[in-house]
C-alpha cells in the first residue's frame, strides 16, 4: 500500500509502554515501607522518623529514593497510571505510523459516504497498548487482539497483534494490517448506524448458539464494511500489486474453522462468533466489488 508522505490521524492516544493500570495486568511495584521486624507487626516511631530524615537528605542532593526504588517509576496512592508513550523500535514507530495513515483514510472514506448520505460521521479514536488497557468496556489484555469498544468509541491494539499475524496466523503484508485495523473501524460504523445496540439487547435474551449465530454476522459485516475501505483506497490508486490478496489471505487465516483447526485439530461450528475463512473472505470482497452500505446486509442475506 502506497502510504508514506500522506496525512496520519490525530485520533491517536499511545498508551504503549507506559503499562496498564495496576490491579489489571500491570507488574508490581511502587514505594512501600517494609513491615515487619517489631512483634506488632509494624514500624516504631523512631525506624520511619530516620527513614524519613534519609529521604529528605538523598532529596536535598537531587536523588529521589522513590525512584530509585521503584526502577525509575513511582505510583500514586499504589497505582500505576499510563503517563504517555515510550518511544519503541524503529519498526514499532513505522507501523504505528502506517496505522495512523491507515486511520486517516478510513477517516476520508467514512467522512465521505455518511456525508454522502445526510449523516455526519464521528471519528473514533485508535489507543495503542503494550499488553493490556483499561477500556469502557473493562480490561483487556493483548491476547485478546484488536477491538472496538463503543462505550467509549475507541479502538485498542497492541501492535504485537501483528507480529503474531504475520508469524502465527501466515497472514504477512501492510495490507493485511490495514484490513484489521479497518475492519475494528467498520463496527464503530456499526455503532454509529445503531446496528451494535440493537445486537447487543438482542444477544441478551438469547441462547449461546443464537448468541453466536448473530455475533457471526456482525463481524462479517464489519469485514464488509472494511471491504468497503478498500475499494474506496484502490480508487485513490494506493494499492499495490499483491495488496487485495493479503487482506483476502488475512481474512482467511483468522476464519473460526481456521483457527479451530490450528489450535484444537477440529472445528466446533456452534461455537463459531466471526464466521468461517471463506466467509470472512467472502464479505470483505463483496464490500470491495461494490463499496456499497447496501450490500453488506449479513443480517437479511443468506452468510
Amino acid at each position: 500500500m502506497e502510504w508514506k508522505g500522506r496525512r496520519q490521524s490525530s485520533n491517536v492516544e499511545d498508551q504503549s509502554g507506559s503499562g496498564p493500570v495496576r490491579g489489571g495486568f500491570g507488574r508490581g511495584g511502587g514505594f512501600r515501607i517494609p513491615m515487619g521486624g517489631g512483634r506488632g507487626g509494624g514500624l516504631s516511631i523512631g525506624t520511619i522518623i530516620f527513614l524519613v530524615v534519609i529521604y529528605l537528605i538523598f532529596k536535598a542532593m537531587g536523588i529521589d529514593l522513590l525512584q530509585v526504588l521503584d526502577g525509575g517509576q513511582t505510583g500514586q496512592s499504589g497505582y500505576e497510571q499510563s503517563q504517555g508513550s515510550t518511544p519503541g523500535t524503529a519498526q514499532q514507530e513505522e507501523t504505528k505510523a502506517f496505522i495512523k495513515t491507515v486511520l486517516a483514510e478510513t477517516e476520508d472514506t467514512w467522512n465521505g459516504i455518511f456525508q454522502a448520505n445526510g449523516q455526519t460521521y464521528r471519528e473514533p479514536t485508535l489507543v495503542f497498548f503494550t499488553g493490556g488497557v483499561q477500556s469502557a468496556c473493562g480490561q483487556a489484555s493483548a491476547a485478546s487482539g484488536p477491538f472496538y469498544c463503543p462505550g467509549d468509541q475507541k479502538v485498542y491494539l497492541d501492535t504485537s497483534f501483528f507480529d503474531e499475524l504475520s508469524q502465527r496466523f501466515q497472514a504477512s503484508g501492510d495490507f493485511a494490517q490495514a484490513y484489521v485495523v479497518a475492519h475494528e473501524v467498520g463496527h464503530h460504523v456499526q455503532n454509529l448506524l445503531g446496528t451494535l445496540p440493537k445486537v447487543n439487547e438482542q444477544r441478551q435474551g438469547m441462547d449461546e448458539a443464537s448468541s453466536n449465530e448473530l455475533s457471526v454476522r456482525t463481524e462479517l459485516q464489519a469485514d464488509c464494511y472494511a471491504g468497503i475501505w478498500g475499494k474506496y483506497t484502490q480508487q485513490k490508486g494506493l494499492l499495490e500489486q499483491g495488496d487485495l490478496e493479503e487482506a483476502l489471505n488475512a481474512a482467511t487465516q483468522i476464519g473460526d474453522d481456521t483457527l479451530q483447526k490450528r489450535t484444537q485439530g477440529y472445528v466446533v461450528p456452534e461455537s463459531f462468533n466471526h464466521g468461517t475463512s471463506q466467509q470472512r473472505a467472502t464479505w470483505f470482497k463483496r464490500g470491495f466489488d461494490s463499496g456499497q452500505l447496501q450490500a453488506c446486509d449479513t443480517f437479511n442475506n443468506p452468510v
